[in-house]
């Protein structure tokens, strides 16, 4: 008997699709926001559990998944998934890295921390799911990895998105239960050896460095939207001095106070283009995310992204739209 169960979302309205495959992700997987293209059909999500970890593998049409810290504050259980680009090509943000996806690529993403993962037409994906205790028993300082982009064609990430969708066929076809730790434990050493190969010049610089560099970022993400946020602040709330903070920071070439800029930048510019957002201002979603004055707002959006907010958002939300380009009523643009 197989191990893996298929769900297939049921016929009805572009809306009501889209609720029952939200309440079908947020089940078998973690609760999130999710946005689906045109297409009539599907998705289909299979799922099956291997020893510790879970698989799930995903098929969908163009379309968004994204987390955010509403849906992080109902996390049941912390977990890291590594996922594994099977088809198609797919745009992946989290923990302040963005990278594009393609067949045989694979990324890290920690339920804890906001992620958006955006289907640039027909994909497949593969998530392999763990506690983050098995994680680290496998992947020392897993922060590190979150949001970073491994190619297929980089060390062993072939082999291992290889092995992963062998496993889950077998899986599928009736692996014995008697070996369904070993084959897990298996899995998850070929998965962190890929990226630890494919990052070596990462772990090596300084892995002392490299993981706290991670869990000051952590912080960030889970406070960004905090207006008191500020180099004095993370280096108060972590116990280090700011001498060390700076330090952290200064191997990626930018300062703590420039990479949360540019996170909140980044989330504020990603909400404004989102449709289901355009009830929002500017000024509100701008507030939302830690900014506490309008003109400084708008002045570092223009810097960053080279246009006024107003004309950033109405420009994409013209994009999205089938039919025109307005903002739907009640929409204003204060900024």
């Amino acid at each position: 008997m197989s191990m893996i169960e298929v769900h297939h979302l049921p016929p009805g309205t572009r809306a009501g699709r889209a609720r029952a495959w939200e309440e079908l992700y947020a089940t078998q997987v973690e609760r999130a926001t999710v946005t689906l293209g045109e297409s009539e059909t599907g998705p289909t999500l299979s799922s099956g559990t291997l020893g510790p970890i879970r698989l799930v593998r995903i098929e969908m049409d163009s379309g968004l998944l994204q987390r955010t810290a509403e849906e992080i504050g109902h996390v049941a259980e912390p977990a890291y998934s590594f996922l594994l680009q099977i088809a198609g090509q797919a745009s992946f943000s989290h923990y302040g890295q963005d990278c594009v996806l393609g067949p045989g690529d694979m990324s890290l993403c920690n339920n804890a921390v906001p992620y958006s993962y955006t289907a640039h037409g027909p994909v497949e994906l593969l998530l392999i799911r763990a506690g983050i205790g098995t994680i680290r028993e496998h992947l020392p300082s897993p922060e590190q990895f979150c949001g970073r982009h491994l190619r297929a064609a980089e060390g062993l990430a072939e082999h291992a998105v290889g092995l992963s969708q062998s496993v889950f066929f077998q899986l599928a076809a009736d692996l014995p239960e008697a070996v369904h730790n070993r084959v897990a434990r298996n899995l998850l050493d070929a998965l962190a050896t890929a990226f630890a190969i494919g990052f070596d010049d990462l772990i090596s610089s300084s892995a002392v460095l490299t993981g706290r560099h991670a869990r000051v970022r952590l912080f960030i993400e889970e406070n960004l939207r905090n207006p008191d946020l500020s180099p004095g602040f993370i280096a108060t709330r972590l116990k280090v001095s700011s001498r060390y903070l700076r330090m952290i920071f200064a191997a990626g070439n930018e300062t703590a106070s420039a990479y949360v800029l540019r996170r909140r930048l980044e989330e504020c510019a990603r909400q404004m283009a989102d449709p289901a957002c355009a009830h929002l201002t500017i000024t509100d979603i701008a507030f939302g995310w830690g900014f506490n004055s309008a003109p400084h707002f708008a002045r570092s959006f223009r810097e960053r992204f080279g246009e006024a907010p107003r004309v950033y958002r109405r420009e994409k939300l013209a994009a999205l739209a089938t039919g025109g380009g307005a903002l739907s009523a009640g929409a204003t643009e204060s900024v």
